[in-house]
Formats: C-alpha cells, sequence, structure tokens
C-alpha cells in the first residue's frame, strides 16, 4: 500500500493579473492530469504537508492555495464580488500549474471556512469558472451553509459564533465585531506557544473519548509525537495573519455574502458533480445543522456524519478521500 507523503513542500508563489500575489503548497505528481485543490479555514495557510495514502494511490497533483489576506497571499480588491475575484484567483493557479487544461480531472474541496471558496468554485457558472467543466467531485469538511440563503442558520450557533459571524456583523457598521475580536485574537497569537495554549483549550482538550482515541491512532499512523499536531497547528495560525489581518476581518461578509448561486438551483450539467458534505453532530463552530441544510440542498449531495467536534473528519480524511475519488 502506499504511504502518505510527509516532506515539507516548499511555499511557492505566483503573480496575479492584477500584481497581487497569490501564495500555494503543492505535493504529489504535479504531471497529472488528477488536480485537487484544498482551501485551508479560517487561521489557516495552504498546506500540502501531507498527502493521504488514497491520494498517493491516485497519483493525484494536491495543491492547497493560500487564501487572499491570509499568510502571504496579498488581500484582494474589494471592490469586485469575492465569488468572481476567486475564480479568477484559481484559474490562473491552475493555468499556471497546468498550461495544458483540457483534460484536467478537477476535485474541490476544503475545511471549516475553506468549504466557503470551495462551494462557490463547486457552483460556480462556467461563464467566471470555465474550468468548473472540469469538475468531477467536491468535499466539504465541518461546512458552512451560505447564510442569506439558510434562514435558520443562527438557531443552533454558539452565542460565541453568533457574535463572531452571525447577524450582528452585518449590521452592526465599520467590522466593529471582527476588529474587536481581532484585538482579542491578537492577544491569543503572539507566540506560536500562546497559539497552542490556545487551540488546545478550544479544540483538542474538548474531544470526547471517542474522539480522542481516533486522535491518538490517527497521529500514530502517521508517525507524529504527541504534541506535534497541536504544535503544526499553532504554526500555522501564526503564519496565517503574520502578514495581515484582512482575510480574517472578512470572513463575516464572505459566508453572508452572494456566493454567485443557489444550491438548489444548480443546472442539470453541474448537478451531475457529486459533493460530499461530511458533518460533525458535536461540531460547535459550523453546527451540523449547516451540514444538513446543505445536504438537503444539493441534488447531487451525499452526507456523511461523523462522531466528534469540529476536527473528527481530520481522523477520517483517508476514507473520505477515497470516497470523494470513487463517486
Amino acid at each position: 500500500m502506499a504511504s502518505a507523503m510527509t516532506i515539507q513542500p516548499l511555499e511557492k508563489h505566483i503573480k496575479l493579473s492584477d500584481s497581487r500575489i497569490l501564495a500555494y503548497s503543492d505535493n504529489g505528481n504535479s504531471s497529472s492530469s488528477c488536480v485537487v485543490i484544498f482551501f485551508h479555514g479560517a487561521f489557516g495557510v495552504g498546506n500540502a504537508t501531507r498527502l493521504q495514502p488514497s491520494l498517493v494511490e491516485a497519483d493525484v497533483h494536491f495543491i492547497a492555495p493560500t487564501l487572499p489576506g491570509w499568510g502571504t497571499s496579498t488581500p484582494r480588491d474589494q471592490t469586485i464580488p469575492y465569488h468572481v475575484s476567486l475564480a479568477s484567483d484559481i484559474t490562473q493557479l491552475i493555468q499556471h500549474l497546468h498550461p495544458d487544461e483540457s483534460n484536467l480531472s478537477i476535485y474541490i474541496a476544503g475545511g471549516s471556512f475553506g468549504t466557503v471558496p470551495a462551494q462557490i468554485l463547486y457552483g460556480a457558472p462556467f461563464d467566471i469558472f470555465p474550468l468548473g467543466r472540469n469538475i468531477k467531485g467536491c468535499m466539504v469538511l465541518a461546512p458552512f451553509s451560505p447564510f442569506r440563503l439558510h434562514k435558520d442558520y443562527a438557531k443552533t450557533m454558539t452565542t460565541q459564533n453568533y457574535m463572531a459571524v452571525g447577524p450582528p456583523t452585518q449590521f452592526l457598521p465599520f467590522h466593529i465585531l471582527p476588529r474587536l475580536s481581532s484585538f482579542y485574537m491578537r492577544s491569543k497569537l503572539k507566540t506560536i506557544e500562546d497559539a497552542e495554549a490556545f487551540i488546545r483549550q478550544n479544540l483538542f482538550d474538548n474531544m470526547k473519548t471517542e474522539e480522542k482515541e481516533a486522535f491518538r491512532k490517527w497521529r500514530e499512523e502517521h508517525g507524529k509525537q504527541e504534541g506535534e499536531v497541536e504544535r503544526e497547528f499553532a504554526e500555522n495560525m501564526v503564519r496565517s495573519v503574520a502578514k495581515t489581518w484582512d482575510g480574517y476581518l472578512e470572513i463575516a461578509d464572505v459566508i453572508h455574502g452572494d456566493w454567485g448561486f443557489k444550491p438548489d438551483g444548480l443546472d442539470e450539467e453541474r448537478n451531475r458533480r457529486p459533493i460530499l458534505i461530511v458533518g460533525s453532530e458535536g461540531d460547535t463552530m459550523a453546527p451540523d445543522a449547516m451540514a444538513k441544510w446543505l445536504a438537503a440542498s444539493y441534488k447531487n449531495a451525499h452526507f456523511r456524519s461523523i462522531n466528534g467536534g469540529h476536527l473528527a473528519a481530520l481522523f477520517h480524511l483517508d476514507g473520505l478521500w477515497k470516497e470523494l475519488l470513487e463517486l
């Protein structure tokens, strides 16, 4: 059986047509016609460090872009709608890495906030994202629903998330709530040690027994020492906001904004492509109700529920990739 590639890929950059810089990391076979695009979540950067065995076996080219305003990716032009800007950026990235795009098979995926750009490309009209015709499938882990369409999205939110990305972020002016929360988060991300303590408290220490056991098993399978994964998370968090907080400040606006399509309004050609939706009943950051709403809205949805919290899908990722490629 193929083993996971764990060599740290170098961060790379391309200059976009508007002179902005897009950072990315990639792994696998750069000549493969099977391309996987994976979008990181909040306080993340494009990271292609580990390639799951199922992706190695499928001989894919795995590409992890860093979203605009995060890490070393230049913030985007706010006068251009997010879904239009995203489609342009990723088109240029794919064309840069695969100039002969005619025979590509593209899989789009993302986790947490990264499920928003993943869904935007999955549902993008072909005049905005022509490479959408090459998409063979999509996977969203701990997903967010489009708040402007999912009217009951806030009912299952915690108070913390309600204030972070819920209705108040849209009716209070000048990004007051995101700016206030950014000041709070700055104090938690001063050093890698501070970030590690923060994520332990908010993610890892809250795991139930079954999820902790899944994490332990996953860590052993990937040759990770105790504490190594938490440290990697912390390093990525600090890197993600080392240059700018612009990406963080627009999270709520992007989730609430126009994604360029309606999940239940896709045409037959786009509906032919499966979308694997993975939620967790114990997830308090992207509540399970959002995943279930998406599963009921997309015509070709395949829903999976995993025991655990916000990170639960990570520990089952190899099987989920295999399922996506086989759908």
